[in-house]
């Protein structure tokens, strides 16, 4: 068999460890795997590259992604189903392993029911957040990142005596910020799912103050809204424009907060943006052990014929999952939040 692979949407830690791993199953069981191009772009329009064991090597520790990536949608372009349909039809591939996040799921189910593609899912972002599995792989190696710096940020703070704002990723979902407010020993943490006034984060502020604590680290994801005790509540955006999808571009809380914050409390506030620091780089050790676990999965899963499915990591077993479950977006464990609150 001619097994297609492909990385979609936004780049993260791991990819090339699936990339490998599942090209060196597939390679061990006698099958051809052949990498397409900026995702399912490359299989619309014929690029392809080959997967011999030669471009596999020393990918394990490798950030980013050898086959490139973008957040194509088949069903974006009029011509996109057509496309797909006319490379199953030529041979190009027998089957896709298909590695993103929750909107590269979605396509991939949709190309799956509508149109017949023999797909696996593998589900990867630093967000946390897809449905159905208990992690992805990427987000240990953000929360370390954004940990870390964190931990840089509370020498600074504190020889200053200034409040740091650090704003990381999370779109959808806040399990960068509170996992990392949680590991670095923030003061606070905003997430998209609760929306938390700026009043209480500056009455927290200046009770550390009160208690002779001069310097504070909230933590803000990036989908978090900006909210006021009076009911008002406003998403911050980088600027009116979209990408070429139509999602917005997020950014800029972490400076309205930081703003808001020095205003309510009268104490200096910096912001630090980490952005897609978090997402560059070399994959933690669990991470790559997890893509690792991932890739071959999802190469035994198509082999077997398993398809419609995504691997998934449930109760610490990888097991596959129907796409048509893996629907909206996995938000935080209220649990984690409330360990969070223990120590603001």
């Amino acid at each position: 068999m001619r097994i297609g692979i492909l990385t979609a949407g936004g780049d993260c830690p791991g990819l090339n460890a699936v990339i490998r791993a599942a090209g060196r199953k597939l390679l061990r069981e006698g099958h051809e795997p052949v990498g397409l191009l900026r995702g399912y772009r490359g299989l619309a329009h014929q690029d392809h590259r080959p997967l011999d064991h030669a471009a596999l090597s020393g990918l394990l520790p490798l950030g980013g992604t050898i086959l490139s990536t973008s957040s194509y949608d088949p069903y974006r372009h009029d011509d996109g189903p057509a496309r797909i349909e006319a490379a199953m039809a030529r041979g190009d591939v027998d089957a896709v392993i298909a590695i993103g996040g929750e909107h590269t799921m979605d396509i991939t189910r949709r190309l799956h029911e509508r149109l017949a593609l023999p797909v696996v899912g593998v589900p990867k972002t630093i967000d946390n957040d897809i449905v159905g599995t208990d992690r992805t792989f990427g987000f240990d190696t953000a929360v370390h990142v954004a940990a870390e710096a964190i931990d840089r940020l509370h020498s600074t703070a504190q020889s200053h005596d200034r409040v740091m704002v650090v704003e990381v990723m999370g779109r959808n979902a806040g399990w960068i910020a509170v996992t990392a407010a949680i590991a670095g020993g923030a003061d606070g943490v905003l997430v998209p799912e609760v929306e938390t006034p700026v009043e209480e984060i500056a009455a927290t502020i200046r009770g550390r103050h009160d208690r002779g604590k001069d310097f504070s680290i909230i933590v803000v994801s990036e989908g978090a809204r900006l909210c006021f005790a009076d009911g008002r509540s406003e998403k911050i955006v980088a600027n009116e424009e979209t990408d070429e999808y139509g999602y917005e571009r997020l950014g800029g809380i972490g400076a309205a907060l930081a703003a808001e914050l020095e205003r309510e409390t009268g104490y200096e506030t910096r912001v630090v943006v980490l952005g897609h620091i978090q997402r560059g780089g070399t994959p933690t050790a669990n991470d790559r052990v997890l893509a690792t676990q991932y890739g071959v999965a999802a190469a035994e899963a198509v082999l077997a014929g398993d398809l419609g499915k995504m691997v998934a990591l449930q109760r610490g077993e990888i097991t596959t999952i129907p796409l048509s479950d893996v629907v909206g977006v996995k938000g935080i464990d209220m649990r984690l939040l409330e360990l969070a609150k223990v120590f603001f």
